[in-house]
């Protein structure tokens, strides 16, 4: 007996990091079967060869709604329901400052991280709404420590997971009471979380930065890094009926003590 039993879920971002850890950790939960919007084919032949009939995935952006419907219809199609939404495609600035780029540059980067990171919440949160209403379920989004604090990258990608701590609040008291909306919020994770194409970091990975492990594990009071796993209870959590049915614009915070590390 897991804590989601007969529970069905999509899961935006699911083909790598905290999502695919989400998604893993969900079926073994007891899920009956979980939707995963990926951006690659490659990553769609990863997870139909992996989980096989558990999944349905669908290739698309979280940008656009059309994509995001799909993903929704195509898991009620093969499952009869939705329990529970997980908005997880993120994208991070490399720490750009301000200054850093010139006007061209941060126009195209602002639709792009905030279209990522923000809009495709809204979308996947609106194409979802009808499933969860009827299904009485939930709204999980992935934020950061950079919701609450300053440092966690540049401008543009710290104003995208503020923005996403309002978004929860909101959809939260617009969808009470029968829907559920929480968050989790991660620190420093050694997850392949890409950069903005804008910026000319589309195929850079967080862990590609050197001494990423080391420098994040040495800042955290509880002197780790993070692998994607060791977020995925929390949406378990959020996601059960049974074990969180009043909680609701929380955000859980899995972050090695970002809040108390030493200045």
């Amino acid at each position: 007996m897991g804590w989601l039993d007969g529970d069905v879920a999509l899961v935006t971002g699911g083909g790598s990091g905290i999502g695919l850890a989400v998604v893993e950790r969900f079926l073994a939960e007891g899920c009956a079967g979980v939707g995963v919007m990926v951006r690659s084919p490659q990553q769609g032949t990863d997870l139909r060869a992996r989980f096989g009939e558990r999944v349905v995935v669908v290739e698309g952006d979280v940008r656009s709604g059309a994509d995001n419907q799909q993903a929704v219809d195509a898991t009620v199609a093969r499952f009869g329901k939705l329990d529970a939404l997980v908005g997880n495609a993120g994208v991070w600035d490399f720490n750009t400052r301000l200054e850093k780029m010139d006007l061209a540059q941060l126009d195209a980067s602002f639709d792009e991280i905030f279209g990522v990171n923000v809009k495709g919440y809204l979308l996947a949160a609106r194409a979802a709404a009808a499933a969860l209403r009827a299904s009485g379920g939930s709204m999980i989004f992935t934020l950061s420590n950079a919701a609450f604090h300053a440092g966690g990258g540049g401008p543009l990608y710290v104003a995208s997971k503020h923005a996403g701590l309002g978004l929860v609040r909101q959809l939260a008291f617009e969808f009470a009471p029968q829907v559920r909306v929480n968050a989790v919020a991660p620190g420093g994770t050694a997850t392949a979380l890409r950069g903005p194409a804008s910026l000319g970091k589309g195929e850079r990975r967080l862990t590609d930065i050197p001494n990423f492990h080391e420098n994040v594990a040495s800042a955290m009071p509880l002197k780790l890094i993070a692998e994607p796993a060791d977020h995925a209870g929390h949406y378990v959590l959020l996601a059960s009926r049974a074990n969180s049915r009043a909680t609701t614009a929380a955000v859980l915070r899995s972050d090695g003590g970002w809040e108390i590390r030493p200045i």
